[in-house]
């Protein structure tokens, strides 16, 4: 199986040893994204509208980076500091799908990279 690295400068680069996303067996898969701001490296985190906006943004970059778009999204995992996030995150996210949703969980967790609220990863089907 062959893979390949997905990088662009459109969306933050890596914080370790990871990549933004790799595509393999048709799929691409994006390593979670957090609210940073490619062009100046800073935290989008104002409240928790704005910082999910940008986490989808980042999420936009790296699946037009491999050519894709949202449509082609089959699984997301979201992650929150907070269960009780879960609404507002959900009501940004969803209106980046046309309503052809992938398939999802959504997990509280004890603690994310750079202290933010909401981290999202994806899988993609080209």
């Amino acid at each position: 199986m062959e893979k390949k690295i997905i990088q662009t400068d459109q969306a933050p680069a890596p914080i370790g040893p990871y990549n933004q996303a790799v595509a393999a067996g048709g799929f691409l898969f994006i390593s979670g994204q957090i609210c940073i701001k490619p062009d100046t490296g800073e935290m989008k985190n104002e409240d928790i509208q704005a910082e999910t906006h940008q986490v989808m943004h980042n999420l936009k970059a790296v699946l037009q980076e491999a050519g894709m778009d949202f449509s082609n999204v089959v699984k997301t995992t979201i992650f929150l500091s907070d269960m009780a996030l879960f609404s507002e995150v959900n009501e940004i996210y969803g209106k980046y799908f046309d309503g052809d949703f992938p398939a999802r969980e959504t997990v509280a967790v004890k603690g994310l990279p750079k202290n933010v609220n909401v981290e999202i990863s994806m899988i993609a089907a080209g």
